[in-house]
This record gives C-alpha cells, sequence and structure tokens, in this order.
C-alpha cells in the first residue's frame, strides 16, 4: 500500500494542530516539535502533515508572503462521522465556505471551510 503525505507550511504549528484535532473530534496532544505536528488517524494514518512556515530551506514552504496558502490546493477530507464533523465545524469558523449540499459528482454530502491558515478544507460524508 502507498500512501501520501500531505504537508501544508502553517504559521503556528501548535495552534493548527489543535484546529485540526478539534475538527476531527480527536483528543489534543502536542505536535512532535515547535515546526512539525502531523494528523494521525485512530489506526496511525497520516491524515495531514502541518509544517511551519520557513523552518527549514523548503522552497515551498518558505513563506507565506511568496504565494497564497492553498492556491491550487484543496484539502479534501471523507469522515465516517459527518454530522458531528459538521457540528465540530460551526465551533471552529465564524461561517462555513459552503454549506452541506449533495455533492452530485460523488453523491455524498459535503461542506467546506477554512483554517486558520486560510486553506480550503472540504469534508465529504464517507458513505
Amino acid at each position: 500500500m502507498k500512501r501520501t503525505w500531505t504537508i501544508i507550511g502553517v504559521r503556528d504549528v501548535h495552534r493548527s494542530l489543535k484546529w485540526y484535532q478539534s475538527l476531527f473530534g480527536q483528543p489534543e496532544t502536542a505536535p512532535a516539535h515547535d515546526y512539525w505536528g502531523q494528523i494521525l488517524d485512530a489506526d496511525g494514518t497520516v491524515l495531514i502533515c502541518l509544517h511551519k512556515w520557513g523552518a527549514h530551506d523548503h522552497p515551498s514552504l518558505s513563506s507565506p508572503d511568496t504565494a497564497s496558502p492553498g492556491n491550487g490546493l484543496l484539502l479534501f477530507f471523507r469522515v465516517d462521522d459527518y454530522d458531528a464533523t459538521l457540528k465540530r465545524a460551526r465551533t471552529l469558523v465564524p461561517r462555513l465556505e459552503q454549506e452541506p449540499e449533495m455533492n452530485p459528482n460523488t453523491q455524498t454530502m459535503e461542506f467546506s471551510l477554512r483554517d486558520p491558515d486560510g486553506y480550503y478544507v472540504t469534508i465529504s460524508s464517507l458513505s
């Protein structure tokens, strides 16, 4: 099996880790480092990695000022607890970017919101 590790640049790893853990209903944990954290599923699968902007010499993670965070990127998560995730999402942001609706392509319910760094996050029901 092959898996991807999606890594996004963030201003504050602690804040972003807490935000994603809240969105996915996970217990709050500390990141591995001030510059690196991972959101893991219950089975240890990496869902997303958080990398502090400018922490190393990665050209695409040097600064949010050189490009808009998320330009050309859609973080798309399929969840098995859609209704609970929607409820948690509404407590994390003042408004959703896209209210819940049926996606005609996947035939599943989905909604979208922005994370603390401005990334566009879409949540889709797994079933």
